[in-house]
């Protein structure tokens, strides 16, 4: 069985794609330092949170999906190093699933791994993941609440920190509990360089340039998608969301216009506060292994002027549509020219 294993549990929206494109892109160069990825590729790992969380539509697809986390146990028992498992939506899990996972790893040393942000810019970032995953929930009726199921994602369930490691970390030694708060403001690469040497590798040694940046939306292109999500009901498959929604419509066409910057309702800034307050006072109280700053996952007492969602007008959304309706006439076009000069 592997010596110890990570598990970075999230949180959504900290910079889990960012390391996973670095990680999933190196894995031969993590193999040769003695760290273990298991898994065929990165989907893998989000299946395996989802048989773990007991997602109830499991039944409904293929073999490959419902052994996930059977595949990658099996790996790590043939393996003598480190391992790594990666993903956001394991955040979600109930304390006994959560035990569940840490049991099937024995007798491996178990550590986990939170990557945390301020609540603010987690909250804004995750309403807008939500749309891509064609939510047509509007910003000031988002996340009122911790839902109760593990399989719902988009809410405070996964967004606070407190509540995670609390389910998370009830029987794990708080040295084994690593909490990494993005930097405000600082480079990039600096998540990498601390997830890095965490896990006992050298991060001068892997290529950054193997990731990107997840940009957002402006506020009037958020709202823009929320609305159109409303008609979109055929878009059910998780591959026609990934394809069609958040990466043509949302990352393609509406990431690159910009746009205002947003904040939600005043009494949404005031939830954040509060709790990027108890999840710092809940981390230093429990003595987790902190690598960073916590006082980076609070919300600053004095916030620039930012538009509110609700302040977007009708007039607005439809000049988007109607740039966005030519943009997507011209992709058209484009594509049956290609497929002309095939045939």
């Amino acid at each position: 069985m592997a010596r110890r294993v990570f598990i970075h549990l999230g949180l959504p929206k900290t910079a889990t794609t960012y390391l996973q494109t670095i990680l999933w892109g190196s894995r031969e160069r993590l193999l040769a330092d003695g760290l273990l990825l298991p898994g065929d590729e990165r989907r893998d790992h989000l299946w395996a949170s989802r048989v773990v969380r007991e997602d109830p539509n499991l039944d409904k697809h293929p073999e490959r999906h419902r052994t996930s986390w059977a595949r990658l146990r099996a790996a790590l028992a043939e393996w003598h190093g480190d391992g790594l498992v990666s993903h956001e939506f394991f955040a979600a899990a109930s304390p006994r699933q959560a035990a569940g996972m840490i049991a099937d790893l024995a007798p491996a040393e178990v550590h986990l791994v939170a990557t945390a942000r301020e609540p603010l810019g987690l909250f804004t970032a995750s309403w807008q993941e939500s749309l891509k995953n064609r939510s047509t929930t509007p910003l000031p009726e988002y996340a009122r609440g911790v839902a109760k199921s593990p399989n719902a994602i988009w809410n405070w369930r996964t967004l606070d920190l407190r509540l995670v490691l609390r389910r998370w970390a009830r029987d794990v030694p708080p040295e084994h509990v690593h909490v990494l708060p993005l930097h405000r403001g600082g480079p990039r690469e600096a998540i990498w360089q601390t997830f890095a040497g965490l896990v006992g590798v050298d991060p001068g040694a892997y290529d950054t340039d193997l990731s990107f940046p997840n940009e957002s939306m402006g506020v009037v292109e958020a709202e823009t998608l929320r609305r159109v999500n409303e008609h979109l009901a055929t878009f059910e498959r998780a591959f026609d969301r990934g394809v069609y929604i958040r990466t043509y419509l949302a990352d393609e066409r509406l990431v690159p216009r910009g746009g205002d910057r947003y904040w939600p309702e005043p009494d949404q800034v005031e939830e954040c506060r509060r709790r990027g307050l108890q999840a710092v006072e809940f981390v230093r109280e429990r003595g987790y292994d902190v690598r960073g700053d916590l006082d980076d996952l609070l919300v600053p007492d004095e916030l620039e002027p930012r538009r509110s969602v609700t302040s977007v007008t009708d007039a607005e959304v439809a000049d988007v549509a109607v740039r966005l309706v030519a943009r997507m006439l011209e992709d058209v076009r484009e594509l049956r020219e290609r497929d002309r000069e095939k045939n």
